[in-house]
């Protein structure tokens, strides 16, 4: 299953009249070899639980959360991982873990009626999915990376020739020869690119060769596939995996900050012509509540989220969904920007959760000043009501 799929099932989960525990976890070693986060969860959750009157139902459920969680980081947590996310429920039997490859920053804990998902999803749009085609006249490998790491490693090898020092006639047809291998050998790179990318659901490539191999891949790969790739680097086709991370997804980086001020000129635009755009907190929440929203774009710093006013947008998105008003604020954690309170923290919940329950797609917005005057947040529309 895949860490989209994981964040779709948690959207699913119902707000519920009980505590659920949202877990992120930095699981990687400090600097002499220690793990650090088990005290982390013994403290915060004991601490949490505390909150509740001794022999309530809902203590005693944080206090069997805690004992799950802790027996799963003990036997289950994968030494590999770099960073986990537990969502526990003991009344709403739900108890789903993540072990991630990529890192969580610092250890955060929310308690409130549903997963805290927003850092979940944030995860997803900065380690993205996509395709490395690392080529060479010779042996080509296709990379395919998710959340951080390598998946899959397929290597496509053709056929071997060797220079000749012959001259005229024979020297042209012996590079015609050559130059037919190097082009049997794109073909087949094409060819399994398309299955891979087809397979796997991907949107975007990074492909990286010289000057030969390059344009005939260019010249091999269809409309479609050629509009899913993001860049050409610099990279040898034995690059070692590290290496192969690093820098395409530096690369995306770069590509992403483009499209970011692209997405927000568009949804601005159409906001402002009375077209197929919204922006604000009060404007997004309300279209998501009606289905509306095709691409909600909302801002990766979560301190610079806004707030909902008391506006009739609001009003009709509170009476569409109760859960909105009747809910339990989550707690924030040791970790969570202190300009971001629990009521930001909720309505980041909201914008998430409802973009995923609609199918909408989500993308964070890495720089804050481009949605800033929006209250960090706003969305393209698949239809006007």
């Amino acid at each position: 299953m895949t860490l989209t799929d994981q964040l779709e099932r948690l959207s699913a989960f119902e707000p519920a009249p009980y505590p659920v525990v949202s877990l992120y976890l930095n699981t990687q070693s400090n600097q002499v070899g220690r793990d650090e986060f088990q005290s982390f969860v013994r403290k915060e959750l004991k601490a949490r639980a505390q909150t509740y009157p001794q022999r309530s139902s809902e203590r005693e459920m944080l206090e069997r959360d805690l004992e799950r969680i802790t027996r799963y980081l003990e036997n289950d947590l994968q030494p590999s991982a770099n960073g986990i996310a537990i969502f526990a429920c003991d009344a709403g039997e739900l108890f789903e873990a993540v072990q991630l490859d990529a890192p969580i920053d610092e250890h955060w804990l929310y308690i409130g009626d549903q997963p805290h998902l927003y850092p979940l999803a944030r995860l997803v749009s900065k380690y993205p999915r996509y395709a490395v085609v690392l080529a060479d006249t010779v042996r080509t490998r296709i990379v395919v990376v998710a959340h951080g790491s390598v998946t899959s490693d397929v290597p496509i090898e053709g056929v071997k020739t060797r220079r000749t020092s012959q001259g005229g006639w024979s020297q042209a047809r012996y590079q015609r020869h050559i130059e037919n291998y190097h082009l049997q050998h794109v073909k087949d790179v094409v060819e399994t690119l398309e299955k891979i990318v087809t397979r796997e659901g991907l949107d975007r490539i990074v492909i990286a060769g010289d000057q030969v191999v390059l344009p005939l891949l260019r010249e091999q790969m269809s409309k479609p596939l050629a509009e899913k790739v993001v860049d050409e680097i610099s990279l040898a086709s034995d690059a070692p995996e590290r290496d192969v991370i690093r820098a395409t997804l530096a690369t995306l980086q770069q590509a992403d900050a483009v499209d970011d001020r692209e997405k927000v000129d568009a949804a601005i635009g159409a906001y402002r012509a009375g077209g197929l755009g919204v922006a604000g907190p009060d404007r997004t929440l309300l279209a998501l509540t009606n289905g509306q929203v095709d691409e909600l774009l909302i801002t990766a710093s979560l301190s610079s989220l806004g707030e909902l006013r008391n506006s009739p947008a609001a009003q009709m998105a509170i009476a569409n969904d109760a859960s909105i008003k009747d809910a339990a604020v989550p707690a924030t954690a040791a970790g969570e920007p202190a300009q971001a309170g629990a009521e930001t923290v909720r309505l980041s919940d909201e914008l998430v959760t409802r973009a995923q329950q609609t199918g909408a797609r989500v993308s964070f917005i890495e720089d804050p000043a481009l949605l800033e005057p929006y209250g960090g947040v706003a969305a393209t529309l698949r239809y006007r009501v």
